[in-house]
């Protein structure tokens, strides 16, 4: 039996594996203040200035602009020390802003501190998904777990902005691949058949710690101590990170049989079946040589198709769920009410997204389609709608009420994506497609920012970008495979051990091209006897069990 037969003859999750699924939980909630930091690091604190010659105590707040342009010609004729003689913060305001003078023409630097950390995140899928899938996933996990930390704390302790930056950047990289690598990790403790509820866990702690953070966040004003803080938690979950097993998954494609073997007895042993033994049969054939790099995604014209249109989706989940939670900063009032929301307001999509992924009259892909789809809508109808609550019905139906529901949908679109990416690619290549498609939102996370920009064009253009790409990416999403109740390939040459109709016609399986061309000699009539199948019409490419 390979390794997902062994989980499902133990009969479930066991109490360990919901040890590992607890613990790869509370990382998330760490990842996601690391992520969000800047919310509250970075959020504008207000200020005012004595300078007589401009406006004497004038506010930053409440100021013309004529004001406010001879303040900035001021910013540009002084020197630091002139500058921070004149300009006052609020007391009890903490922020980067305010510790360094990021005002006027330099308050660039605020936004430049976020995108380079999406920078790092990019970089960091990049390299630790071939990392992970060369050399395991604890090592690489456990590597990137601790840097994270260090680098973490190296931010709330650096005395200049440039430090900071680059410290943000390498807290990126390293939240980045470390996460990704956990996510296919925790994935593989588990059977397939439970990856629907495992990805939405992680989604769900995700929001959560978003949330957390937040509350943290207003219990601990400074900036430097809530920076120390939430990388004490990642010290908390580090420890315990030590004494996880190497995935079964992983072990078993690279050959290690007798090692992924060892940890499945010891998972039903900890579960309390002393006498269960696993049995672990060698794939069929030679050991696979081939190689797992992000080349191997764009050689195999199965996994090309399904690549380009998951980089696609991707990179729109990112755009529109950066895009909309960037855009909520403009609600006013309490920032960290606002943070929390935007965490609150995605907590019911996970329930909602688990229900449906594992129905079969929704599955995977129609369910990722249905939320793009939705998502997409909910912007465009957003141009429609006043932004500030009315009267009558306007008091419910408003632009943030969709906003709220466009959160909503694209968070759960995110969510399925992670789960319906891992069930698309085989084994050997997963964590490098999943790191490709990540690759992917991190652009798009790196665009989002810049798109409100186009409010200075028309006012709800920003909106129209939204819809429609989220439109198509739902039309594309129809194109693929369902996974649902699916085996799960281990190898490439896998994708083509199935039987595939396309445009309403049968063909035989693609086993290999030399079983192919041997059964072409001697035993053609009988391999189209034996595996025809009928397949969903609807469907360009069907994959049949």
């Amino acid at each position: 039996m390979g390794v997902d037969e062994a989980y499902k003859s133990m009969g479930g999750v066991g109490r360990y594996q919901v040890y590992l699924i607890v613990l790869l939980n509370l990382l998330q909630v760490f990842v996601a203040a690391q992520a969000v930091f800047m919310t509250i690091a970075g959020a504008r604190v207000p200020y005012h200035w004595d300078f007589g010659n401009i406006s004497p105590a004038s506010s930053h707040d409440n100021i013309s602009i004529n004001q406010n342009e001879a303040f900035k010609h001021w910013l540009h004729m002084v020197n630091k020390s002139e500058i921070q003689r004149h300009v006052h913060f609020d007391t009890g305001s903490s922020s980067v802003i305010r510790e360094w003078f990021l005002i006027g023409d330099a308050s660039y630097k605020i936004f430049l501190a976020s995108s380079v950390y999406f920078f790092g995140v990019l970089v960091g899928v990049i390299i630790f998904g071939q990392l992970s899938d060369r050399f395991g996933r604890k090592k690489v996990y456990l590597t990137g777990l601790f840097l994270d930390i260090i680098l973490g704390i190296v931010s709330g302790l650096t005395p200049t902005y440039d430090i900071f930056a680059v410290s943000r950047f390498g807290v990126g990289v390293m939240n980045g691949g470390m996460s990704l690598v956990s996510f296919v990790l925790l994935q593989e403790y588990v059977a397939v058949s439970y990856w629907a509820l495992t990805g939405s866990l992680q989604s769900l702690s995700f929001a959560a710690g978003i949330s957390l953070y937040a509350l943290l966040g207003y219990f601990i004003r400074p900036w430097r101590i809530l920076a120390i803080v939430i990388n004490i938690e990642g010290i908390l979950i580090l420890l315990p990170s030590l004494c996880i097993p190497e995935s079964p998954h992983w072990l078993y494609t690279q050959g290690r049989w007798n090692e992924a073997k060892n940890i499945l007895d010891n998972f039903a042993k900890k579960n309390g079946q002393q006498k269960y033994s696993v049995f672990l049969k060698p794939p069929t054939g030679e050991i696979d040589d081939e190689s797992s790099n992000m080349f191997d995604l764009f050689r195999d014209r199965v996994l090309l198709w399904r690549t380009l249109i998951m980089m696609y989706v991707w990179f729109i989940c990112s755009l529109v769920y950066y895009g909309l939670t960037l855009n909520s900063s403009d609600m006013g009032g309490n920032q960290y009410l606002n943070v929390a929301l935007s965490g609150i307001a995605e907590l019911p999509s996970y329930p909602l997204c688990f229900f449906l992924l594992n129905r079969s009259w929704s599955g995977r892909r129609r369910t990722l389609a249905g939320f793009l789809l939705l998502g997409g809508a909910t912007c465009l109808i957003i141009i429609l709608l006043p932004e500030k609550k009315g009267i009558g019905i306007y008091s419910v139906i408003n632009s943030q009420a969709f906003s709220i529901l466009g959160k909503l949908s694209i968070s759960a679109a995110f969510n399925v994506v992670y789960i319906y990416t891992s069930e698309l690619y085989p084994t050997s290549v997963r964590n490098v497609g999943l790191g490709i498609c990540s690759m992917c939102a991190r652009l798009g996370g790196i665009l989002a920012p810049f798109l409100p920009l186009l409010k200075s064009i028309q006012a709800s253009l920003h909106f129209v970008v939204f819809g429609a790409t989220g439109l198509l990416a739902g039309v594309l999403s129809l194109l693929l495979p369902e996974t649902l109740d699916k085996s799960l390939p281990e190898k490439i040459s896998d994708l083509h051990i199935i039987t595939y109709r396309q445009l309403g016609e049968e063909v035989v399986p693609l086993q290999s091209q030399e079983n192919k061309m041997a059964s072409d000699g001697n035993h053609a009539g009988d391999h189209n006897g034996e595996n025809e199948e009928d397949g969903d019409t609807d469907e360009e490419t069907k994959l049949i069990k």
